[in-house]
């Protein structure tokens, strides 16, 4: 008679499984990443889009991105425990098993280098494994050993729309680098805006971070301030035009004036208005961009 119920478990654990394992990839940072390689992947093509190109470095990418955040998720398990926001996703909550998550987060990370090195180009395969291992071995460890990691991460993090670019054109170039330079300074105050609200979050959990004050507002100042010459790069080098270059413009002066207001004030609310205006920021800088592009 008793039987049956593991069977009936069984079948309620498979169907909260596949949900789990997508949570686990972060989805909203995946799509930002996706974002960002698609605006590299237009800005790279000379001659129209090649369409079924696009396809396919947008799914090589995705899977490459998926499978670096589940396998920070799987390194990071036991942390997240400890922290209100995070303490709730499938690992910490019991929801995953390690084991499980780990082969997931491989099989998808190997799988995405190995798409973009057949389908794509070797070039943002390698672009994309590097990634991959910046973020994992070197940025994920530093995170509970020193503040630079912001720092480090943001390398990483800028990747994407160079591996759109490399897609399209096969060549990492000045533009290319420029692209890479933007989406880099952007992280910074983006990040220090999230590590400034969650300052007791991180320090319980053991995360070395930059935490709120005036050392923090100082930096956000500097990497808003350097921001804004090198958002208008695509227009010196013909990628764009005047309408890209006046409206980064405005868009970087703007970031800056929030992270002003995070230096002068040093409270939470500015914070959270910063982080808002970040998430504003990107996709409207990188929508004129290709909007305007010559």
């Amino acid at each position: 008679m008793s039987a049956p119920e593991p069977a009936v478990i069984d079948r309620r654990y498979s169907k909260t499984r596949l949900p789990d394992l997508l949570e686990l990839t972060k989805p909203r940072i995946t799509s930002l990443v996706l974002l960002t390689t698609l605006v590299g992947f237009y800005m790279g093509s000379r001659s129209g889009v090649n369409l079924l190109l696009l396809f396919h470095t947008i799914v090589g990418t995705g899977l490459v991105a998926s499978g670096a955040s589940a396998l920070n998720e799987y390194l990071e398990r036991d942390l997240d425990a400890r922290m209100i926001r995070t303490r709730n996703r499938p690992l910490p909550d019991g929801r995953l098993l390690p084991g499980e998550a780990l082969i997931f987060s491989a099989v998808i990370s190997i799988a995405g280098v190995a798409y973009l090195l057949y389908f794509v180009n070797a070039l943002t395969a390698a672009l994309g494994a590097a990634t991959l291992v910046g973020y994992i071995l070197v940025y994920t460890p530093l995170k509970t050993r020193t503040a630079l990691c912001t720092l480090i991460g943001a390398f990483p993090g800028a990747a994407p729309p160079v591996m759109g670019w490399t897609a399209a054109r096969g060549e990492i170039d000045a533009v290319a680098l420029s692209l890479f330079a933007i989406l880099f300074l952007w992280q910074m105050p983006h990040f220090f805006a999230i590590a400034w609200i969650f300052t007791e979050d991180y320090t319980r959990a053991g995360f070395s971070i930059h935490v709120s004050g005036e050392r923090t507002g100082r930096q956000i100042i500097f990497f808003c301030c350097a921001l804004i010459p090198v958002s208008i790069l695509p227009t010196f080098f013909g990628l764009t035009g005047m309408t890209y270059f006046v409206g980064a413009v405005l868009l970087g002066f703007t970031y800056l004036g929030y992270g002003f207001a995070v230096a002068l004030f040093r409270s939470n609310t500015h914070a959270h208005r910063l982080l808002r205006v970040s998430v504003l920021y990107l996709p409207a800088l990188l929508v004129l961009m290709m909007v305007d592009k010559v």
